[in-house]
């Protein structure tokens, strides 16, 4: 069902927030409530076999022993390198397949890049591996490649240099944009409603590190035993970041366990800080963003989701 008064009319719910922020649950609620469907924007959980570490946590969406729908999970092979165009190409088919149902999309995740470039309707191009330019950087460190990269662009993106492989690939890109011109394409006209759940810095802390040993004792380590033994190299693994970043330093000697776990947890913090960052930059480029303490009720943050869209509570 589409929600619309007078002229005004959302035809997207976007719900977004740092990890462990509780986006999903209030995602999946929303989504009930309003007859509608969930389209991720994780850059992670589009993997299969990468769970735990990811937190897909495929069990929130269900209400009231209803399971709702979601798009763009367990989509591709972990292994692969599902990118960002992609993403917008895959998100595009789903929200034509919704709105010729009527179904309502709520788009949640904490990924800002792939949030933003679907509210910004990037054009984006798919960009071919470029073996000239690879054979020529191939000797460069990871500090000389993002010299070199700040030279295309400004760092926003801090994922875009984690390791050399990534600031290959994201030099590729840039140098493939400045030589062909991006192509006009047609893009769906979004009417988004931006809600946040906004964490404090001590909750979310708490909430990360309860989260963390909760998964790891739950088999988050032997979910990427079970990926190495998949023939997945660990490089691959370690392009993922963070959860499979450090178990795969662990699991090949690298770290200890308490040394995995230590450094681990730094990092998702780390993360969660970033994702603040991105949203907050997201503000001052002009997106209007409603945020929500997330010590809120569920009934009270759907009570003025509601409120904002204007549907009232009948």
């Amino acid at each position: 069902m589409w929600y619309e008064k007078k002229e005004k009319m959302f035809n997207l719910l976007c719900i977004i927030g740092p990890t462990a922020s509780g986006k999903t649950t209030l995602a999946v609620r929303m989504a009930a409530q309003l007859g509608g469907e969930i389209i991720s924007a994780d850059s992670r959980q589009v993997y299969r076999g990468m769970d735990l570490g990811t937190g897909k946590d495929l069990q929130e969406y269900c209400f009231e022993g209803r399971q709702i729908p979601y798009h763009l999970i367990d989509i591709v092979d972990a292994g692969s390198k599902y990118n960002l165009f992609e993403y917008q190409k895959d998100f595009i088919k789903i929200w034509n397949a919704l709105e010729k149902r009527q179904v309502f999309p709520v788009l949640c995740g904490g990924s800002g890049l792939y949030v933003e470039a679907v509210l910004k309707a990037y054009r984006l191009l798919a960009v071919p591996v470029n073996e000239e330019l690879r054979k020529k950087l191939e000797d460069k460190s990871l500090t000389e490649l993002t010299a070199i990269l700040s030279n295309y662009k400004k760092l926003h993106n801090t994922t875009d240099i984690d390791t050399v492989k990534r600031a290959l690939r994201a030099i590729e890109i840039e140098e493939y944009y400045q030589t062909h011109p991006q192509t006009e394409e047609t893009y769906p006209e979004i009417r988004p409603l931006i809600v946040g759940v906004d964490v404090s810095r001590e909750v979310r802390r708490e909430k990360i590190t309860r989260r963390l040993h909760e998964r790891l004792s739950g088999g988050m380590v032997k979910e990427v035993e079970k990926l190495l033994d998949r023939g997945i190299s660990p490089e691959d693994l370690i392009y993922y970041g963070l959860e499979y970043k450090y178990i795969t330093l662990y699991l090949t000697g690298q770290y200890t366990y308490d040394e995995m776990v230590e450094k681990l947890n730094i990092a998702i913090h780390q993360f969660a800080k970033r994702q603040m960052t991105w949203f907050r930059k997201m503000e001052r480029e002009g997106f209007s963003i409603h945020w929500l303490e997330a010590d809120l009720t569920l009934t009270e943050k759907v009570k003025k989701i509601q409120e904002l869209l204007e549907i009232g509570t009948d």
